[in-house]
């Protein structure tokens, strides 16, 4: 079990209508930040060896996150207008935070907002 932490401009990052983060943004965000790569797709074994393939034009990996080769990659996923990140550690949820930056104001208040994040600071 675990969960999704999510940039979004949504009231909640489940609602069905409402702004959006679009994939031109992010792919833009992702460009700029020498630590991020779009990658496009994710490749890991699975239990039977056998590897499991994601594809998704807004997947993008932090290359600087320190724990990478002990925990796989950090894997930010463009999805239904949100960036979401399964599991994120401490920094990265700092990363997170930093992302959020490059987008208007009611994304930077909601995590500001958030528990976890006051926690980081």
């Amino acid at each position: 079990m675990g969960y999704d932490l999510h940039i979004t401009r949504k009231q909640r990052w489940s609602d069905e209508n409402g702004p959006e983060i679009r994939l031109a943004e992010w792919i833009a965000v992702v460009a700029a930040d020498r630590d991020m790569r779009l990658d496009g797709y994710a490749e890991t074994r699975v239990g039977d060896e056998s590897i499991l393939r994601i594809e998704n034009e807004g997947l993008a990996v932090w290359t600087a996150w320190p724990r990478q080769s002990e925990n796989g990659r950090a894997w930010f996923s463009f999805r239904h207008g949100n960036v979401v990140v399964k599991n994120p550690d401490l920094e990265i949820r700092r990363k997170m935070w930093s992302l959020a930056k490059f987008f208007p104001l009611r994304c930077r208040e909601m995590m500001a907002n958030s528990t976890m994040f006051r926690e980081m600071n």
